[in-house]
């Protein structure tokens, strides 16, 4: 009988083994028996398969079914994304689990008339990697229906009809361990049915937009030092060659949600955006500068499901980035970089874009209509805290972050600025020591020495004494030679070299909003710092009216002088 069941057990494998081709579970930590090669082996058997098949009284479950199956309940895997609906474990699933979730001893063959004894007095599978437990959340979901519905519904998963390759569903078109696992073949590791490499068992499901353009699926970086634990296949050397695994894994993963390597949500970015890997070190930047995005002041806030308007305050990385679609393409003026590709957003009405064309409809997601925002940084006649407004090309003045700036007139501009020119949010809110600042930094509004994430000196506080240094940010686009030689206001080196008034007392810097000024007396961003300009004493009027080119007269307070029409 010992005969039979060891020749029955060869013809069970043959069809693994012509399905994976050179693969031989003999010489895999699958082989049981005393012969096994793993650590775990039987302390006497010699038969092979016989810890899973038997040619007779198996189990009703096939191929011919010998381990006794766990009775055990399974949390699944969940999430906010997740658009199938798995249940306990069915078909091949439940068998694996019959010894990978570490409840039922090794030797349990329902065949035998008793477990068969494991050397070293090993029973169930002992903790690690490959004992899931029974708690599945933090792994793969399986034993679902992979509908052509499904797959509709989601928009970013392969057709299953599509699924005729190594990576296949069961009978019944179920997901299940053996989609990607062939049990009998060890051969590329982790007993896959493919090679993983540049996650190409993956990509075969999961049809990610952006994924082919993207720096995670394209980029030669590799680690620089010790890996972290967890870290996927340290063998493969690049990012481009781990994929997907730089950031999920299918398996006991330490964020459930998404299957993701860091139990945090900035670690999972900043283990390879600090230096380690990524060119540039951007966790120093939310680390050591005075002003920052705030991604570590909320944790388990932000949610992919979550409105497009912020609701609940937070920043996280992929609030900008989308992981699966970034990469860096310049980009042009007002549309989105390939940094920000396929990141959702908030249009000039308050909609939701999803993808985001253009950079500030991301930064719109917060700072336009999202409640909680704090108070403007300058009392102004005309306060206002939704950029979204400030920046609507219906305004008598904005600087031209939606469309070209409403003044045709502006001879200070520095090339190549002209008035029809379209600027980033990211031109004046960037990092101070990156490459538009001249530095080696990296790009992007993370952090910076300055209030505000601007990249360049600013100074708000009247007085001030004018200097190239203090004004670095306006002088950027605007020749400072031109600002104090009177050349669009005649008055403007009176004011700012004389009086020391900062440009912040006058110009608001993103815009005002038509909601609340007028074309004649806030063109030119004109919204006077109420805590230095108040109205002039016999009219009450508090006003600056646009007289034309260059033209104009103020009714107001300033600086203990009184403006009572004054014309300039």
């Amino acid at each position: 009988m010992r005969r039979l069941h060891a020749l029955f057990a060869a013809v069970l494998l043959i069809p693994a083994i012509a399905r994976a081709g050179a693969g031989d579970v003999r010489s895999t930590v699958h082989n049981l028996s005393v012969s096994g090669p793993g650590p775990i082996h039987a302390a006497s058997e010699d038969r092979v398969c016989i810890f899973c098949h038997t040619p007779h009284n198996a189990t009703p479950a096939t191929p011919l079914w010998n381990h006794r199956l766990s009775g055990q309940t399974y949390a699944t895997y969940t999430s906010s994304t997740l658009d199938a609906a798995p249940g306990q474990p069915t078909g091949a699933s439940k068998l694996c689990l019959s010894c990978h979730d570490g409840t039922v001893a090794l030797g349990d063959a329902v065949s035998e008339t008793s477990p068969i004894p494991m050397a070293g007095g090993t029973t169930t599978l002992p903790p690690g990697p490959t004992n899931l437990g029974v708690d599945l959340t933090d792994d793969h979901p399986v034993s679902f229906a992979y509908t052509p519905g499904l797959a509709a519904g989601d928009g970013q998963l392969a057709d299953p009809l599509s699924l005729t390759g190594p990576v296949r569903l069961d009978g019944a078109g179920e997901m299940q361990c053996t989609s990607c696992h062939d049990p009998h073949d060890d051969s590329r590791g982790d007993f896959l049915v493919a090679d993983n490499t540049a996650s190409g068992i993956c990509i075969t499901c999961h049809v990610r937009t952006g994924w082919n353009a993207a720096s995670h699926k394209l980029s030669a970086a590799t680690w620089n030092g010790t890996p972290p634990d967890p870290w996927p296949h340290t063998d493969r050397t690049t990012v481009a060659d781990n994929a997907c695994e730089n950031c999920h894994n299918p398996h006991t993963a330490s964020g459930a949600e998404r299957l993701l390597n860091q139990a945090d949500e900035e670690g999972e970015c900043l283990v390879c955006h600090n230096g380690n890997v990524a060119s540039t070190d951007i966790e120093s930047e939310f680390t050591t500068r005075p002003y920052v995005h705030p991604i570590y002041s909320q944790a388990g806030v932000h949610d992919p499901t979550e409105p497009a308007v912020v609701t609940s305050r937070h920043v996280e990385c992929v609030d900008c980035h989308n992981p699966h679609a970034a990469n860096a393409d310049a980009g042009a003026a007002p549309a989105v970089s390939g940094r920000l590709r396929e990141t959702r957003g908030v249009d000039q009405t308050g909609a939701e874009i999803t993808p985001a064309v253009n950079q500030y409809q991301v930064c719109f997601r917060c700072h336009a209509d999202s409640p909680g925002k704090p108070a403007a940084p300058t009392p102004r006649q005309h306060d206002q805290t939704n950029v979204r407004l400030e920046f609507d090309t219906g305004n008598p003045s904005y600087h031209p972050v939606e469309g070209p700036g409403a003044n045709p007139d502006v001879p200070s501009l520095l090339p190549p600025w002209t008035t029809s020119s379209v600027i980033y949010c990211t031109d004046c809110h960037t990092n101070d020591a990156g490459p538009k600042a001249g530095g080696t930094g990296p790009e992007g509004p993370h952090g910076s020495q300055y209030p505000h994430l601007l990249g360049w000196r600013y100074e708000t506080t009247d007085p001030t004494a004018e200097s190239a240094a203090r004004y670095a940010l306006c002088y950027r686009c605007h020749d400072r030679n031109s600002i104090l030689g009177d050349q669009s206001f005649k008055k403007h080196k009176l004011h700012i070299q004389n009086e020391d008034a900062p440009c912040n007392v006058c110009h608001d810097p993103h815009g005002v909003s038509a909601t609340q000024g007028t074309p004649t007396n806030n063109t030119h961003l004109i919204n006077f710092d109420v805590s230095v300009v108040q109205p002039e004493p016999f009219t009450n009027r508090l006003e600056f009216i646009d007289n034309g080119k260059f033209h104009g007269e103020c009714w107001l307070r300033c600086h203990g002088k009184t403006h009572t029409g004054k014309n300039y």
